[in-house]
């Protein structure tokens, strides 16, 4: 393995030997000059992998050296050395990205955890992270035994992805796939706890926080606490994904309760997001609200009436609330929704529904690039973010901080990769969802879904005379054996809900208060 090379700039370098001798002996190549002029110019001829600079030295300052290694050696990591605890010189070097600051006398010890520090970085985190997971694989292994209750579920959800997000940081393939088998064990047994528990709940029996209820009894008590609340509900957005979008969100809020609440089945939006905004099921809303409700099969769109929906929510809790209500499904309403955002600083609340994960999930189905681009949770993941810190979603939020805004962030389902194909017949009017069907005389491979022969037990409307719902387990999706291998090469590996996974089921409710 090639050495390691150090440049050691300091005014006083003589005095610095016992220092150097000590990194030579640990097998370092350290390189030394006493200015800041001879530095640049060294580092204009050489390749060193990290520089200790000095701050105070005559001619070129230490600052003006690091500006100047800086602009031609952007990566190199520069270690700042100094006497001086004045303020303003640590904040002049952290902003010219140093890579660690160490104040004099400094001791061989801390010279070398500062290499390590930034030099073995990577090999020391990777390693400590694969065997920290390791160990963590135990203990979430006998946790999946043993869990029998819905918070026991959301518990081993968070642990699965925030070592999911911890592993993707490092080059460890076993690792990974390790990982996933361990999501995969995971889905299958809360498959089953779902097809065991679901009914319950719906009938109010040891239930959960759901889609018709979060609203009512999380998110409006929030409203009521204080002047202005801004509501984001951002479609088809999965717990993973949330944890990334959160880094840049407590830039400007801080975050002060998360509920993890269930989206009702079929976890799907014109399902999902109505019985969230109405706080009923869909069962109730075709009975009490037809109007607004339409079914798989009914003509139009299904998700026109959300406003409606929430409006006629408050009134039935008997709330005045003055409500501004938006839906976001381009960058050019975006953007004018951001231009006139100071118009809403009078409201109680202000919705806002953003649907771009949810675009994006469909386009994957759609575009080869997409495909390309998402073709794992991780790019998946990435390419979410990327979009959020150039969105004008991002820019609203900043301006909710601006207005001192409550900031609420929630989903109303999330999305899992589709990976195994399931075969499913039906009459003409099956729906067409992947991740669940519903309609008459459904052919099934009764292993692979949670059936439903009478609808209404979980309070779903009933599309014709004996309809029944069927929904997905795990990654599987439903295909016809009509031209079936072309279907399953086509939608393989795209992301889908309307189905029964952690990833579709478990979702975040966020309270933010501006910072």
């Amino acid at each position: 393995m090639a050495k390691i090379n150090i440049l050691w700039v300091d005014d006083e370098i003589d005095i610095l030997k016992p220092h150097i001798i000590f990194l030579e002996k640990k097998g370092y190549q350290v390189d030394t000059c006493n200015n800041g002029a001879d530095a640049v110019e060294l580092c204009e001829t050489i390749s060193f992998d990290i520089v200790f600079l000095d701050e105070h030295m005559p001619g070129l300052s230490g600052l003006e050296t690091l500006n100047k290694i800086k602009s031609n050696k952007p990566n190199v990591p520069v270690v700042m050395i100094t006497k001086s605890e004045e303020e303003f010189i640590m904040e002049e070097a952290i902003g010219n990205k140093i890579a660690d600051y160490l104040i004099k006398p400094v001791n061989p010890n801390q010279i070398l955890l500062s290499l390590k520090k930034n030099l073995d970085h990577t090999r020391l985190i990777s390693e400590k992270t694969t065997s920290n997971y390791q160990q963590e694989f135990r203990n979430i292994s006998m946790d999946l035994n043993n869990v029998n209750s819905y918070e026991e579920w959301i518990d081993v959800y968070k642990k699965l992805i925030y070592w999911e997000l911890e592993l993707e940081h490092i080059n460890e393939p076993a690792m990974v796939e390790i990982l996933e088998s361990q999501k995969k064990e995971a889905n299958s047994l809360f498959f089953k706890f779902i097809k065991n528990n679901y009914s319950d709940w719906i009938n109010n029996n040891n239930a959960p926080l759901l889609s018709n209820t979060i609203f009512k009894n999380s998110i409006l008590p929030e409203i009521e606490k204080s002047k202005g609340t801004f509501l984001v509900v951002i479609d088809n957005l999965r717990y993973d994904q949330f944890n990334i979008l959160e880094k840049t969100i407590t830039k400007f809020y801080k975050k002060q309760i998360e509920y993890s609440y269930f989206s009702i089945l079929p976890t799907a939006t014109q399902y999902a997001r109505n019985a969230f905004f109405s706080g009923l099921m869909p069962l109730e809303m075709e009975q009490k609200l037809p109007k607004y409700w339409k079914n798989d099969t009914d003509e139009g769109g299904k998700n026109l009436f959300e406003e409606e929906f929430l409006m006629e929510h408050l009134k039935r809790l008997k709330k005045s609330l003055k409500v501004g209500f938006f839906k976001i499904t381009n960058l050019k309403a975006g953007k004018q929704l951001v231009e006139n955002f100071n118009s809403i600083k009078e409201n109680d609340l202000t919705v806002l529904v953003y649907n771009f994960v949810d675009m994006l999930s469909h386009a994957k189905t759609e575009m080869e690039v997409i495909k390309e681009l998402a073709n794992d949770d991780k790019a998946y993941r990435s390419l979410t973010n990327s979009w959020f810190l150039n969105s004008p979603l991002l820019e609203m939020i900043q301006k909710a901080q601006t207005l001192r805004l409550k900031l609420i962030i929630t989903t109303d389902h999330g999305t899992i990769n589709a990976k195994i194909p399931s075969k499913v017949i039906g009459d003409k009017n099956i729906s067409s969802n992947l991740r669940y069907k519903t309609g008459r005389s459904l052919t099934y491979e009764e292993k692979e879904v949670f059936a439903v022969k009478n609808p209404k037990d979980i309070q779903l409307p009933s599309i014709a005379l004996n309809s029944s719902f069927i929904f997905a387990k795990e990654d599987y999706f439903f295909a016809y054996p009509n031209n079936y291998n072309h279907f399953v090469n086509y939608y393989k590996d795209t992301f889908q809900h309307g189905g029964i996974s952690l990833e579709e089921m478990i979702i975040p409710c966020a309270i933010f208060v501006p910072k």
